[in-house]
């Protein structure tokens, strides 16, 4: 199987990698990343260190926005069997500040990259979307059919996305999975994430910034949770088009997580309060009904238990992480 992971070197990507070749499946792997600078390239080359000498991982780095569907076809050069699209700028605040980079970044992307399947005659896309596309939305848990209403220019390009691949999946036969993430966390998160930035701010001794009254409250999911749904998405074969919850069907509070937090640092938090932020929505809460009936999804990993994992790979790279 020949796998193109977007987004490869990232968080969730580098995960997924990791577990394709710990199964011993025969994968050839094209991981594409462009490095983009929202944070350190020298986190995702740690998160890509394991592999990158291993002879059936090939790195490419390239912005999909800016590359043709001929032109990276040239690139890779074999047929590819399965498109994970996991590449995306990211983040809820920053998007509301530069709408045209978002645009740019996660629409005309993902247009090239459908374009390149459709040419390659790629039939299996699994695309990454996000909880973000429910918006404001009291309907707990969320279903798949709920009414979207995205409040952020990320999130709408999440939903975008998801109606760009229904456009594919019907004139060109791609089957086309779109999987809404619920705030994944583990070793590689990302350090623009709460769990990430609340970690650091605590053993540097620093404040957390704390939005709100501390009662909004996040679906938090397990990487190998999201990955062991991933791989049902690419194993999946009975529709053209679907888009599936992959959370943890339960809400912790932004109070709760940062005292889960303590527990496992051994270390009293400092909370700054600060005001809500524009495009952050007040609960998610996933219905993974869905997930379990066609993916066979099964999320294993509690919060607690999560986070010791998180603090233990973050304790083994802080020379990195603790970086200002």
């Amino acid at each position: 199987m020949h796998y193109l992971i977007t987004g490869g070197a990232g968080f969730i990507g580098s995960n997924l990698i990791r577990h394709l070749f710990a199964a011993k499946e025969d994968a050839f792997i094209t991981c594409l990343d462009d490095f983009d600078p929202f944070y350190s390239e020298e986190i995702k080359q740690l998160n890509i260190s394991g592999f990158k000498n291993n002879p059936n991982f090939r790195l490419l780095n390239d912005d999909l926005s800016e590359i043709s569907a001929k032109e990276l076809a040239e690139k890779i050069g074999s047929p590819v069997d399965v498109i994970v699209h996991l590449a995306a700028k990211a983040g809820v605040r920053p998007s509301i500040l530069n709408p045209l980079s978002y645009q740019q970044a996660n629409v005309i992307g993902l247009q090239n990259l459908l374009d390149f399947a459709k040419e390659t005659k790629c039939k299996q896309f699994v695309f990454a979307s996000s909880s973000s596309v429910y918006g404001i939305n009291d309907h707990f848990p969320w279903k798949e059919d709920e009414q979207l209403l995205p409040i952020s220019p990320y999130a709408m390009t999440k939903l975008a996305g998801e109606m760009l691949g229904h456009v594919y999946s019907r004139l060109f036969d791609i089957r086309f999975i779109a999987l809404r993430f619920f705030t994944v966390y583990g070793p590689g998160q990302r350090p623009d994430l709460a769990i990430h930035k609340f970690t650091k701010a605590v053993l540097g001794n620093r404040p957390i910034g704390m939005y709100g009254d501390g009662t909004s409250s996040r679906d938090y999911t397990y990487v190998d949770d999201t990955v062991q749904g991933i791989v049902g998405a690419v194993k999946y074969d009975k529709t053209n088009f679907e888009v599936i919850n992959l959370g943890n069907n339960y809400s912790v509070s932004l109070k709760e997580l940062i005292s889960s937090i303590e527990k496992v640092t051994g270390k009293k938090a400092i909370i700054e309060q600060l005001p809500e932020q524009p495009g952050d929505v007040p609960k998610t809460f996933a219905d993974i009904a869905k997930a379990k009936e066609l993916l066979g999804y099964e999320p294993a990993t509690k919060l607690n238990e999560g986070l010791e994992k998180f603090y233990k790979w973050f304790s083994e790279n802080k020379g990195l992480l603790l970086k200002d």
